[in-house]
């Protein structure tokens, strides 16, 4: 009955459940689990929450021991820990007007428009992301998501991005000279060391989880160059070093090779897209122990648009997307194989928010086994968040995060585009 009654209800309502719902345990009877400790799956387990947690993992399937404990009938379904996407930017969505809507929409305008693209993205099985760059509006949805009051993923979000004038992240690229004014720090526009350091502690003091830059061009900004580096090497260890200081991680933007080498040495945790790296990136990469994100799906998603139709983005943009985003794919598989460390990320809202599952697909496509695209998704992208105590696997103490697709994944990876149930802290937000 439970996911019948939240069906109706918004996330806040679901939440003023659950301390009734605590006061009973949730036996989930799975037919088959990947708990992603194992390279292979149990089969008929019970896995059993309580209080938003695991607090056991049991052979069989398990029968409550009170009269008002629920059972949840997975065993016709693979229950796998839930998806962490570390790659999301949840306040937009790519549309042929897309630039316009800068001019046209206000601020509320986006922040209704996150919350559909949230509630897909929950509803895909994506329980975790990490929302890298958007106006602010993403800290207050998170931050609505995390009060109960709205339907979403957990979020951790770098606020607004940061990169040099005329660089990837700065909003004014493109506009009319007496609009462009002079971004600068408070507007993720930093130039020189110092400035860098103002620019992390504003978002800092915003509330930012991590801080994301711009090391190098990009495919999207209204800019010429998509690739060349964007950030000296002195510039990228001030931000970081600040960061670092203040608890935070950094997340890099960068598609060509000279731009990554130099955050990788000024100490990033990340690399977004990497499209262009060579092999002593991918070596450095290896030496510095620095994860890669690589949203093949985007880079795919931006050729297809501009294939298609040559006025879907603007002038500058249409040769980046044609030249860069069929790159992404064959970098992801020459670092894979490499051994780069890689965690699962998509840069949903260059494509359409819920449909972040195909990544899966063009990660085994590119030569990544099922299950370590899988375990990209949850184990490491759980390490990267620095949340391996809650998240990416099924066992106790974890966060009770749970999905459950038809058929076997590790069989066929395409059917993690059908996600039939998904629990976020022990709360059901989707069962067929």
């Amino acid at each position: 009955m439970l996911p019948k009654l939240l069906a109706g209800l918004t996330l806040g309502s679901a939440l003023l459940l659950a301390p009734a719902a605590w006061a009973q345990k949730t036996y989930l009877h799975c037919g088959r689990l990947l708990d992603m400790r194992q390279d292979r799956a149990q089969t008929e387990v019970t896995v059993i929450i309580e209080k938003g947690r695991i607090v056991a993992v049991e052979r069989g399937y398990t029968t409550p021991a009170a009269s008002q404990d629920k059972v949840v009938d997975l065993k016709n379904r693979t229950v796998l820990p839930g998806l962490i996407d570390c790659h999301v930017h949840l306040e937009g969505e790519t549309s042929k007007d897309n630039y316009l809507k800068e001019f046209t929409q206000n601020p509320a305008d986006v922040a209704f428009s996150s919350l559909e693209y949230a509630r897909k993205t929950l509803q895909a099985g994506f329980t975790t992301v990490r929302d890298l760059g958007g106006s602010g509006v993403n800290l207050a949805l998170r931050n609505a998501i995390n009060r109960g009051q709205v339907v979403g993923p957990r979020i951790f979000t770098a606020g607004k991005a940061i990169s040099g004038t005329g660089g990837h992240m700065d909003p004014t690229n493109g506009y009319r000279l007496d609009l462009m004014g002079m971004p600068g720090p408070a507007d993720g526009v930093a130039n020189g060391p110092d400035q860098g350091r103002q620019a992390v502690r504003e978002q800092y003091k915003r509330g930012a989880d991590l801080i994301k830059i711009a090391s190098t061009g990009g495919v999207l900004s209204v800019a010429k160059d998509g690739s060349a580096p964007q950030f000296t090497e002195e510039e990228i260890r001030a931000v970081v070093q600040t960061a670092r200081d203040l608890g935070l991680n950094v997340a890099c933007h960068a598609h060509g090779a000279e731009g990554m080498k130099r955050a990788i040495r000024a100490g990033v945790t990340s690399i977004e897209h990497g499209t262009l790296m060579d092999d002593e990136t991918i070596q450095l990469m290896k030496k510095y122990g620095t994860w890669y994100v690589p949203t093949i799906t985007a880079g795919k998603s931006v050729a297809d648009s501009a294939a298609k139709n040559p006025t879907y983005y603007p002038p500058l943009v249409t040769p980046k997307a044609l030249a860069i985003g069929p790159k992404l794919q064959g970098t992801f598989g020459r670092a894979y194989k490499a051994g780069v460390k890689i965690a699962f990320g998509t840069d949903a809202s260059v494509f359409r928010h819920g449909v972040n599952a195909f990544e899966f697909r063009y990660m085994v496509e590119a030569g990544m086994p099922p299950l370590q695209a899988l375990r990209a998704a949850t184990v490491n992208a759980a390490e990267l968040l620095g949340q391996t105590p809650n998240l990416g696997t099924v066992e106790p103490g974890k966060l009770a995060d749970l999905v459950a697709v038809e058929g076997d994944p590790v069989q066929d990876i395409n059917v993690m585009q059908r996600v039939r149930f998904v629990m976020k802290q022990g709360v059901v937000y989707r069962q067929e």
